[in-house]
């Protein structure tokens, strides 16, 4: 199986990025869809149900699906195949920006409300929170486990011969594809999730989480900018075909990696930190309440203990 060859001699304009040309095996187009299906689904049966479903939440991920089908279905990845700047767009719109917005959808909540709560059609509740409860998860979305797979996929990919190698062959773009986008999904849904969680960070965990990650992105960046040769052979090869010189392809991978690379970052941390805000005003109002119906404990000590205090000066 081979994929389809750019007929152009010369680099690829705007249509040539926007034009619908499916590679051989669609499977990412094909997962984006389904994906989108199934959600509308999910979010029909609510309206059914006269359950309410929030409309912010279902557009963003239908948006994600879209932006999935578009980044592996266009034009942008048959020049992927040849241009480390597209492979780089490529790579970085299926890590940074469809992630967050497919978990900002809230799948796993959809699944969980939408589902019948009989039997055969609870079967998928069943399995996704069998799934959800198992050590393999707990595993997938540790800290350790997914921070260095986040990194790998920019490091160990480029700084070795594993990306070249994959690149070489027939499914080898697929593959690379698919790990982006699920090193993606990993890296987001401990930090901004909703869905129910095996194991919920703090909100001081999840900013150390990202803050830690950030710099290295961005160095890798850097790094790629500053190589005064191809990297990837692969890319050296092809845009040499293309007439494209791969140093200077090479330069504005490096600077897609370090710019838009950072921005769903920022988003990410601007997301958080809104949250932790909402969360402790939450928390303190609360205890507020609680104060005034049934007063404060720790307020009633310590006046208690000044009390002793004062009985014992006295005598």
């Amino acid at each position: 199986m081979r994929w389809t060859e750019p007929s152009a001699v010369e680099p690829p304009d705007l249509a040539a990025f926007l034009a619908w040309t499916p590679p051989e095996l669609p499977l990412l187009p094909a997962l984006g869809g389904l994906l989108a299906l199934a959600y509308i689904a999910g979010w029909l049966q609510m309206v059914r149900t006269e359950r309410r479903w929030p409309a912010w939440r279902g557009l963003l991920f239908l948006l994600g699906c879209a932006l999935i089908v578009a980044t592996t279905g266009s034009g942008v990845d048959r020049y992927g195949q040849e241009l480390f700047s597209v492979f780089m767009f490529q790579q970085l719109t299926l890590m940074m920006a469809i992630p967050p917005l497919l978990v900002l959808g809230s799948p796993g909540t959809l699944l969980l409300r939408a589902t019948p709560r009989r039997w055969p059609g609870k079967l998928p509740a069943v399995v996704a929170v069998w799934g959800l409860r198992s050590r393999f998860t707990r595993v997938l979305l540790h800290p350790g486990f997914m921070i260095p797979l986040f990194l790998f996929t920019f490091y160990g990919i480029y700084l070795s011969q594993i990306g070249d190698a994959a690149l070489r062959t027939p499914t080898g773009h697929i593959w690379l594809e698919l790990l982006f986008l699920a090193s993606g999904v990993l890296f987001t849904v401990p930090l901004i999730s909703a869905d129910p969680l095996p194991v919920r960070q703090t909100h001081l965990g999840r900013m150390v989480d990202l803050f830690a990650e950030m710099p290295l992105h961005a160095f890798f960046g850097v790094i790629v900018m500053m190589a005064v040769a191809p990297l990837v052979p692969y890319f050296g090869e092809q845009g040499n075909q293309l007439g494209v010189d791969p140093v200077v392809d090479q330069q504005i991978a490096g600077g897609l990696a370090w710019s838009y690379g950072e921005a769903p970052s920022l988003i990410i941390a601007l997301v958080l930190l809104a949250r932790w805000y909402t969360d402790d005003t939450r928390r303190a109002q609360a205890r507020d309440k609680r104060v005034e119906r049934d007063g404060d404990p720790e307020l009633s000590a310590y006046n208690e203990y000044l009390e002793r205090l004062h009985e014992r000066d006295r005598t």
